[in-house]
């Protein structure tokens, strides 16, 4: 244990000198967002009339030009249900992708190993991307209450704040979900690292198998009769899994719509997603030459 909390501190010491990977995988998503969002909201009050003449635009627009006060406590329960949207999660990857690749691409394996165990290592570099990943999260959930706020003030809305215990407990299981999602999805990057020694392919191989896991269940599965809530598609797709776990800790309609086979197999997919790239990496990892080459 004593080991394992010297290569967690090792790792982190090395991540905070790396300023281009804070400012792209905490910093950029949430600063993006916030942006966008207050442009959205300046051009909608711009046109607010012109977009109104139109009943089906109008429907879509009811909330944001509603009048009532906006329940801050409310809206950061949303919001923890989207702090693993696909923004997030591909810039986060490009920190994963530094700390689990990036001592094969500075040669620095070889010199390390003989301190520590190199299970022991790996894990560490998990211990920080998790950490590195709450963070982000923290940072968009801010970005997330700041935009509220500003869309507050551009459409002339009051500001309350109610939160009862069953909301906290919602807010902190959304939250729990969506750093699970991340630390999932960067689990790929793990192995790809492993298996590749490449920073970039650690990068570029969980996005692509992330765009090919959305499409497929959508678009190629069905036509062959297998629905959305199969087991083939649940289990290629672990990013929907998680959605459908939140949509029940949502409650109301949308937990309603999830049937009732689908929590188990989402779970499942979840759990194999997450554990067997990190099985692989630790296996693969143990048995690699590190030496000079």
């Amino acid at each position: 244990m004593i080991m394992w909390a010297d290569a967690i501190r090792a790792e982190a010491f090395r991540l905070t000198k790396s300023r281009t990977t804070w400012f792209w995988s905490v910093f950029f998503a949430p600063i993006l967002m916030l942006a966008l969002s207050a442009i959205t909201s300046f051009f909608i009050k711009a046109n607010e009339a012109k977009l109104t003449e139109d009943p089906k635009i109008q429907a879509d627009l009811s909330e944001m030009l509603a009048t009532v006060p906006l329940d801050l406590g409310q809206a950061m329960v949303t919001n923890a249900a989207s702090l693993s949207n696909p923004l997030v999660v591909a810039f986060m990857l490009i920190g994963a992708a530094t700390v689990y690749a990036g001592d094969y691409r500075w040669e620095t394996w070889r010199l390390i190993s003989a301190r520590n165990t190199r299970t022991n290592q790996l894990l560490g570099k998990l211990a920080v991307v998790i950490g590195l990943a709450l963070m982000a999260m923290l940072v968009m959930l801010i970005s997330s209450t700041i935009g509220d706020m500003i869309q507050a003030g551009i459409f002339g809305r009051g500001l309350t704040f109610t939160m009862d215990a069953g909301d906290v407990g919602q807010f902190f299981a959304l939250a729990g979900l969506s750093l699970l999602r991340i630390v999932q999805f960067t689990m790929v990057g793990l192995l790809a690292a492993v298996m590749t020694r490449s920073l970039l392919v650690a990068l570029f191989v969980p996005l692509v198998l992330g765009i090919a896991q959305f499409f497929v269940p959508m678009q190629v599965l069905p036509p062959m009769g297998l629905m959305p809530d199969s087991w083939v598609s649940i289990l290629f797709n672990p990013g929907g899994a998680i959605d459908s776990i939140k949509d029940l800790v949502k409650g109301g309609e949308v937990a309603a719509a999830v049937p009732d086979h689908v929590p188990v197999r989402a779970w499942i997919s979840i759990i194999l997603w997450t554990l067997l790239p990190a099985i692989g990496a630790i296996a693969s990892f143990n048995r690699q030459d590190l030496s000079k080459e």
